[in-house]
């Protein structure tokens, strides 16, 4: 069948937050009178939605947070992270990203975005650096029940826009998220934004450093044969 549809995580493809997440997550921490722990933080939280990432993070220590306090918890990171966002001089962003969403583009290939950070994060990323008309949909953390690395999120894009699994690929930037995109089987390209390619290689598909080094062509061919 072929390439049809892209998929990208959020956090580490689109856009370098990784470390403003970081400290915000230790921010929270911090006010519930925790140390944080980056150890924590890359098991918990890396890869996985805000939701996710809080309430597994706080269970570890002993913390079991009810709907309402974790909603209160979510919204006061929303906040920061906006915050956070609206001071840097210049967003995170890829250099090469916009060449390739243009690549896919004009390649008449559907992109989707899948992640679990909040929809409200994501759009207004998107909106300021004017990337939104590059997506046909977006799978967001407020839609979402189970967080990567559960299948799932990657299940919701693909019917979303009408396709089979073996019509699409995904790229991601740690190990959770490729394990969801397998786990829907769907293949994986693992771009070496936070993980060492070298790591990335054991998990995924196919791994690049940068967006230039992703091979379409090469991408249609192996799934035109599965």
């Amino acid at each position: 069948m072929g390439l049809e549809a892209v998929f990208l995580n959020f956090s580490g493809v689109i856009i370098d937050d990784e470390a403003i997440n970081q400290v915000l997550i230790a921010e929270i921490m911090l006010s519930e009178n925790l140390r944080a722990d980056d150890a924590e933080y890359t098991q918990y939280c890396r890869g996985r939605s805000d939701r996710a990432c809080l309430k597994d993070l706080l269970a570890n220590r002993g913390r079991i947070l009810s709907d309402s306090y974790l909603d209160r918890l979510l919204a006061d990171k929303k906040k920061a992270y906006r915050e956070q966002i609206d001071q840097l001089p210049d967003l995170p962003i890829s250099a090469q990203l916009t060449d390739f969403l243009t690549q896919l583009k004009s390649q008449e290939i559907a992109v989707g975005l899948v992640t679990g950070t909040p929809r409200s994060e994501v759009e207004y990323i998107l909106q300021k650096t004017k990337l939104a008309q590059y997506f046909s949909t977006i799978v967001a953390g407020d839609d979402l029940i189970s967080s990567k690395p559960e299948p799932e999120p990657y299940l919701l894009a693909v019917e979303n826009l009408s396709l089979q699994p073996s019509q699409c690929l995904a790229i991601e930037d740690n190990p959770v998220g490729i394990q969801a995109a397998k786990r829907a089987n769907i293949q994986v390209v693992g771009i070496a934004n936070i993980y060492p390619l070298h790591m990335l290689q054991r998990q995924a598909n196919w791994t690049v450093d940068d967006f230039r080094e992703i091979e379409l062509d090469r991408v249609d061919q192996v799934l035109s044969r599965s």
